[in-house]
């Protein structure tokens, strides 16, 4: 019986932690491609619009970024506080274990 809870628990374990190094190097790899991207954008609209309108072009990027950056600094918190328990499984399975053994004592 101790041994299945062990077994359970460690198996919740290496599931939790293949998802998180899997979470964490494609997150990496968007951000990072992402970051690019955007930085390359933002000098291709600098550059286009440097005779006319630099400043405002400038700004607007700034701007934009910003509002980015907070949007998704936002979206992160949310998603960490909404995240499923760790073990939600196991503990429910623990619970109807010891359930059935108050039942059948």
């Amino acid at each position: 019986m101790f041994s299945s809870c062990l077994e359970l628990l460690s198996t919740d374990v290496a599931e939790a932690r293949e998802h998180l190094i899997t979470f964490l190097v494609m997150g990496l790899v968007a951000l990072f491609c992402l970051g690019v991207g955007l930085v390359l954008l933002a000098i291709l609209i600098a550059v286009a619009f440097w005779g006319s309108h630099r400043r405002m072009a400038l700004g607007g990027l700034t701007g934009v970024f910003l509002v980015a950056g907070a949007g998704v600094a936002w979206l992160a918190m949310h998603k960490a506080r909404a995240r499923p328990r760790l073990f939600a499984a196991s503990l429910a399975e623990l619970s109807k274990d010891r359930q059935h053994l108050r039942s059948g004592s």
